[in-house]
């Protein structure tokens, strides 16, 4: 595979890294790409694998067919080396920006960045992020009301990078549509369910709950009102998109081996 920018410039390290290595041919393989693997202490282990399409859609579906595809890879190879919560989600229109090429697909809308190592004396960013300098190692961001005397944009370097998030403006929830279709469907709390594989554990929380409001009595001969999409319908939308698709799976080790 080419050593492109956006494979060197990958931030996960230590067993966050090693999942990368194991799963990342076999996601490209089914038409997906990672966007970010992180493993985190949360209900003693859990192993979230951001992916999408190249499009930027990510259904529940697709969610489900990554969590099969790389199961096996990691229960083979093993780099977690404990029982540990595995989670497939999407990355959600305020999504993370980890690599050069999301930079690159998002430039000119606003970013939070927050840096591991400071520059300058400081770690914390916001401000629109422009297209990565040709080598990939830097991406420009335009800082809104800074001092005079103050340069207005700075080369923030991606390998110092820590977490880097889009913010939510009306705008983007408008391009982020545009590009990637409608919200996700509601899920029932059923779909939510986690998957187990060993000894009963927690169930995940569901995804979305339905609110059951009552019905409007039909009206006879009234012409169904034309929708119009408002600021307001816009930012439901939002709200509902903003928040990543996930299917959980328990990945219990026991004696040395995954049940």
């Amino acid at each position: 595979m080419a050593d492109t920018p956006e494979k060197r410039l990958i931030t996960e390290t230590g067993v966050a890294a090693r999942v990368v290595q194991v799963i990342e041919a076999s996601i490209e393989g089914l038409g997906f790409r990672v966007v970010r693997v992180r493993v985190s202490s949360a209900n003693g282990c859990t192993v979230q694998i951001m992916a999408e399409r190249p499009d930027g859609t990510m259904s529940v579906d697709d969610c489900e067919a990554v969590s099969r595809a790389i199961s096996p890879l990691l229960d083979l190879d093993d780099p977690i080396g404990k029982p540990y919560y595995l989670e497939i989600s999407s990355p959600g229109i305020d999504r993370p920006l980890v690599r050069a090429i999301d930079f690159e697909r998002w430039a000119g809308y606003e970013a939070k960045i927050e840096l591991a190592v400071p520059l300058e004396g400081r770690k914390r960013f916001r401000g629109i992020i422009r297209v990565p300098n040709p080598d990939g190692l830097t991406v420009p961001i335009d800082l809104p009301d800074v001092k005079e005397g103050l340069p207005s944009r700075i080369d923030l370097p991606l390998r110092d990078l820590g977490d880097a998030y889009l913010v939510l403006t009306d705008d983007l929830v408008r391009e982020s549509l545009r590009r990637g279709g409608g919200p996700p469907p509601m899920l029932d709390d059923e779909d939510a369910d986690a998957e187990e594989d060993g000894p009963e554990a927690e169930p995940a929380p569901p995804l979305k709950k339905k609110i059951s409001r009552p019905l409007k009595p039909k009206a006879s001969a009234r012409p169904k009102p034309e929708k119009i999409e408002t600021e307001a319908s816009l930012a439901i939308k939002a709200q509902n998109k903003a928040k990543p698709i996930r299917t959980k799976a328990v990945r219990v080790k026991d004696d040395g081996k995954l049940h």
